[in-house]
């Protein structure tokens, strides 16, 4: 009798890390996609909260590391400062990691959006992240990492570059697919006049010599002409520093956004999920001028 071989096809996990400095709108983000999701496109859903330090959620998480440890109880105990708490606190995680692993198993048929602190360090050179990231990989868990920063920083040109060597740092040390965000789109474009350059010259990260020129004639950057001309070589040399603008108020501006996640992390959605995308497009066209259509075509 011939012998049949049986083979157990492995299930896929997809979900995203939200990242980025403090402030820059993770947990604003993270609630609006929840409520996007579930109740407009019919995608099962879960949050997850990674942030040790997150007092002011607004969503209620499926998964919250704050009832495995918080930052004010490594605080008082190992008589450690806040950051020295929350890199306790993450690497406390990886010791545990047994402890996240069993609850996100009970979790079936979900896309998953993992609340990160905000702490820059965690993620261009502290590595309990990028070990817990990785064993979950493993496991067969697709993940994008959604790196999250305020447009604020383009108001400045030597803000701009360290905002540019932040998340080419952050995408060498994470190691995963990677869409960078510029948070707060309406007040950039509001605010388009007191830019240097278009709005296109941050999101696609243009000719950078036009910055360096900028660099070169600040008050304070002037004196580096040299490492000014060498950072912006390093970013230019790279070629994979882009963002994505976004509007969390706006349904358009996540759809554009969740589009690009999920051609980075491979996932599929269903004909029934496509149908309402398209229907939520052509209602957010259609409610609007002609002018607007070209003056907000990201918000």
């Amino acid at each position: 009798m011939a012998c049949v071989k049986r083979t157990k096809v492995a299930e896929n996990f997809f979900g995203q890390l939200v990242i980025g400095p403090p402030g820059s709108g993770k947990t604003t983000y993270c609630g609006k996609i929840y409520k996007l999701y579930k109740e407009k496109l019919n995608r099962e859903v879960a949050v997850i909260n990674l942030d040790p330090a997150n007092e002011n959620m607004c969503y209620v998480p499926r998964i919250d590391i704050m009832s495995l440890i918080t930052v004010e109880e490594a605080m008082g105990n190992l008589n450690l400062g806040p950051n020295g708490a929350l890199m306790y606190c993450m690497e406390y995680l990886e010791e545990n990691f047994d402890w996240l692993l069993n609850q996100l198993v009970l979790i079936k048929n979900s896309y998953l959006i993992f609340d990160m602190p905000g702490q820059v360090e965690l993620y261009t050179h502290h590595i309990s992240i990028r070990n817990i990231c990785e064993k979950l990989q493993k496991l067969h868990y697709h993940f994008c990492c959604v790196h999250m920063v305020d447009s604020h920083y383009c108001s400045d040109p030597s803000k701009f570059i360290s905002t540019l060597l932040l998340s080419l740092s952050t995408m060498m040390q994470i190691g995963l697919p990677h869409v960078n965000v510029l948070t707060k789109a309406d007040l950039m474009k509001k605010n388009s006049d007191k830019l240097d350059f278009g709005i296109d010259f941050y999101t696609d990260v243009l000719d950078l010599d036009y910055l360096l020129q900028l660099l070169d004639d600040g008050p304070f950057t002037k004196k580096y002409q040299k490492l000014n001309a060498a950072l912006v070589g390093l970013v230019q040399d790279y070629s994979l520093v882009c963002f994505i603008p976004l509007n969390v108020y706006s349904e358009k501006s996540l759809l554009n956004l969740k589009a690009a996640i999920d051609r980075a992390n491979g996932y599929v959605y269903g004909s029934g999920e496509e149908r309402n995308i398209q229907s939520l497009l052509s209602c957010a066209v259609g409610a609007r001028t002609e002018s607007e259509r070209f003056d907000t075509d990201f918000m």
